[in-house]
C-alpha cells in the first residue's frame, strides 16, 4: 500500500468515525431528553464538540468526493487543514482535562464520548502529521483561525441569555455570573492561541521552515 492510498484510507476512516459518532450522539440526545424537538436540536448544535466533529466529517467527506473542487482545494491548503487540527485538538484537551471527571457515561454514550473526544481528535492529528503539507504555515494566519471559536462564543452567550442554557459549565452564566464566564472564555481563547502557535511551530519544524 503506497503513501497516497494510506492517506486516503485514513481520511475514509476519519469520515466514517466522525459521522457515526455525531449521528449516534444526536440519536441518543433525542432519545433521552424531555425537551421539545426544536429545543433539543438547538442544544445539540450548541456544543462545540458536535460542531467541530461535523467540521472534521465534512472536511474528510469533501476530500473523498471532490478533492479537486474549490472547497477541496481550499481544505488541502496548510492553513485551513491546520486550523481544523487545532479545533479538534481543543475538543480532546478540554474534555479530557476539564470535563471528563464531571460524569461517568456508560453503554453507547460512553462509546460516543470516546469517539468524539478521543478517537476523532487523535485520528485527525495523525492525518495532519502524515498528510498535510506544512511549508506554507505562517503565524500571521492565526487571527483568521480564531474567528470560528470567537463566533461560537458569541452565539452561545446570546443563546444562553435568551434560553438560560449554556452547553458547558465553565461558561454557565447562571451558575458563575458573566464576569467569571467571560474570564473563562478569555482563558480558553488563550488556549486556542497557544495551540495554534504550537501547531505552526511543529509544522514549520517538520517542513524545515523553522530552521
Amino acid at each position: 500500500m503506497n503513501s497516497n492510498t494510506t492517506k486516503r484510507w485514513l481520511v475514509v476512516v476519519i469520515a466514517i468515525v466522525a459521522w457515526f459518532a455525531v449521528i449516534l450522539q444526536g440519536y441518543l440526545m433525542f432519545l433521552n431528553t424531555k425537551n421539545p424537538p426544536g429545543e433539543t436540536l438547538l442544544r445539540f448544535f450548541s456544543y462545540y464538540t458536535i460542531l467541530t466533529n461535523i467540521l472534521v466529517a465534512v472536511y474528510c467527506t469533501v476530500l473523498l468526493i471532490r478533492p479537486g473542487g474549490r472547497t477541496g482545494t481550499f481544505f488541502l491548503r496548510p492553513g485551513p487543514a491546520t486550523a481544523v487540527a487545532v479545533y479538534i485538538t481543543i475538543v480532546g484537551l478540554v474534555y479530557n482535562l476539564v470535563l471528563r471527571q464531571l460524569w461517568n457515561p456508560g453503554g453507547w454514550q460512553w462509546l460516543v464520548d470516546e469517539l468524539l473526544h478521543v478517537g476523532v481528535p487523535l485520528l485527525f492529528i495523525l492525518y495532519w502529521l502524515i498528510a498535510v503539507p506544512k511549508s506554507g504555515l505562517r503565524y500571521k494566519g492565526i487571527s483568521a483561525w480564531l474567528i470560528y471559536p470567537a463566533v461560537y462564543a458569541v452565539c452561545i452567550f446570546l443563546r444562553g441569555a435568551q434560553s438560560g442554557f449554556y452547553p458547558y459549565p465553565f461558561v454557565d452564566v447562571v451558575s458563575l455570573g458573566y464576569q467569571r464566564a467571560l474570564l473563562n472564555s478569555i482563558v480558553l481563547a488563550g488556549g486556542f492561541l497557544l495551540m495554534s502557535a504550537a501547531f505552526i511551530a511543529l509544522g514549520r519544524l517538520l517542513s524545515g521552515g523553522g530552521r
